[in-house]
């Protein structure tokens, strides 16, 4: 991948987060960094991608750097996380295979948009599974540091 590439990229990803996060309403102090969750999640997704991960792992990954980087901006910015997790999604979204189902469906083919519609609700069951696992090591990381270790 070229470096042209990855810059757009990496401008298309922040524009998506940046824009999704104006539309939310999101406080004007975190929509810099909101934008920056969103990168750093897409560039995840991606070098998953290139290392032939395969969309679902993929996914996990971009959902696994979306949730411990929003911990960390939320801690920074004394903010819910929330703020940074749901418009910092946008990139990581199966929008395509959403509509392909739709129409599938609305052109008649049945066998069609039922496969759409579970690549769609296996993208989002592993973008959930980042999620978790980001919850998971976050809380297994903040134990261990009040414990002293």
């Amino acid at each position: 991948m070229t470096a042209m590439v990855i810059l757009l990229h990496v401008s298309c990803s922040y524009l998506a987060t940046l824009g999704f996060g104006i539309i939310l309403n999101i406080p004007h102090r975190a929509l810099n960094s909101c934008g920056w969750v969103g990168v750093l999640g897409w560039m995840a997704y991606l070098f998953a991608w290139h290392l032939h991960a395969g969309t679902m792992l993929s996914n996990v990954t971009g959902a696994l750097v979306i949730g411990l980087s929003s911990m960390v901006m939320a801690r920074r910015l004394k903010m819910p996380m929330i703020l940074f997790n749901i418009p910092s999604l946008v990139p990581l979204v199966p929008g395509g295979q959403a509509y392909k189902a739709v129409r599938s469906f609305a052109a008649g083919n049945d066998l069609g948009a039922i496969d759409y519609l579970v690549q769609v609700t296996m993208i989002a069951g592993s973008i959930a599974m980042g999620f978790f696992i980001s919850e998971l090591v976050a809380r297994a990381y903040f134990r261990l540091r009040a414990s002293g270790k």
